[in-house]
């Protein structure tokens, strides 16, 4: 386990404003083959830029994708005693279990295309404050949170999902998104695990006690994460943070994640810099997170089930977009015209 260089959240701060590029020199090349490859010029769409834009921050023109990793953080919420979910918070624990005992969407997903898959449970016996009554988490909660994301990710990764688990998170999302984009509540809660008409009412209620309560989370990442995020949602953060610093890309799984994320956006403009979307889920709102990250989905399945299972099943997109790029052959290595 290694030591995360901060113990501030200034120092997190610190480090996310000081990450590094990617390798210029990496993107001529990757550009330059691309650009001899037996195709048409532009016939593989997106899967070309996304090929590019991985090796830029791999280091090399010719990149492959050899271990990628999937990390599922669990929490519990204090904001569930509101009654925000159609399920009980023990559900989360239950969970824990199944994703441990390969059960799971998740589970699957990741053997499929051959990622290492990691599960962390922080403190799930300690809910985090309900947020409606003052911050979620101090300052030291957030810090711990953070580094036992940084630290789940291992060091030979080169390429990361972040899935979550944590009856009551859409709410929790619901509450980020509102305090760092703004509009009503209206507009970021959904129906999460299933709640009714009702419940869903309830839910833009709480999301706008919880600014209310919470007015230093407006605009802030860092206040925005610690007073209406939760630990598995800072974990997300603090492992997208490392994998930003070690040049790791990332995908991007639903909502929650999406939530994580804008909180690293808001601190840094370059924070996702090394991040695409791997789909755009069907809780209402995910997609107006990810215009506002200017980051289009590569998939929409309809999927909401978090766990990272959206980010998992892009995983394969990726796979394919860099085995075209540093497979092909070029036209001369394969003797044909490129007139």
């Amino acid at each position: 386990m290694t030591t995360p260089p901060f113990a501030s959240l200034l120092e997190f701060e610190a480090v996310l404003l000081g990450a590094p590029d990617p390798d210029s020199d990496a993107r001529a090349a990757a550009q330059d083959r691309n650009g001899q490859l037996t195709k048409p010029p532009g016939a593989l769409g997106r899967l070309e830029d996304l090929a590019i834009w991985y090796g830029s921050w791999r280091g090399t023109g010719r990149p492959a994708v050899n271990a990628p990793q999937v990390i599922v953080f669990a929490g519990n919420h204090g904001i569930t005693a509101q009654g925000v979910s159609a399920f009980p918070a023990e559900v989360t624990e239950q969970m824990v279990l199944n994703f441990q005992h390969g059960g799971a969407a998740i589970n699957q997903l990741s053997k499929t295309f051959g990622a290492k898959m990691d599960v962390h449970a922080l403190s799930l016996d300690a809910p985090t404050a309900d947020f409606t009554r003052g911050p979620a988490m101090d300052e030291a909660d957030l810090l711990d949170a953070l580094a036992i994301g940084w630290n789940a990710v291992d060091g030979r990764t080169d390429l990361l999902v972040t899935g979550e688990m944590g009856i009551g998170n859409t709410t929790s999302a619901a509450a980020i998104a509102f305090a760092l984009f703004g509009g009503a509540p209206e507009d970021w809660v959904g129906r999460g695990t299933g709640v009714d008409d009702a419940g869903l009412d309830l839910k833009a209620r709480v999301v706008g006690a919880g600014l209310q309560a919470n007015p230093m989370a407006k605009g802030s990442g860092i206040e925005a994460l610690r007073c209406l995020g939760g630990r598995e949602v800072a974990a997300m953060a603090g492992a997208m943070a490392r994998a930003r610093v070690d040049r790791i890309p990332v995908i991007l799984d639903g909502f929650i994640c999406s939530a994580a994320a804008a909180c690293l956006n808001a601190i840094s403009p370059t924070a996702l810099d090394h991040v695409v979307a791997g789909h755009v889920s069907a809780e209402a709102a995910h997609g107006q997170v990810l215009a506002a990250l200017n980051k289009a989905p590569l998939l929409s399945m309809g999927m909401r089930l978090g766990e990272g299972s959206g980010g998992a099943l892009a995983i394969g997109i990726l796979q394919g977009a860099v085995a075209c790029h540093s497979g092909m052959a070029t036209f001369a290595e394969a003797g044909v015209s490129d007139a």
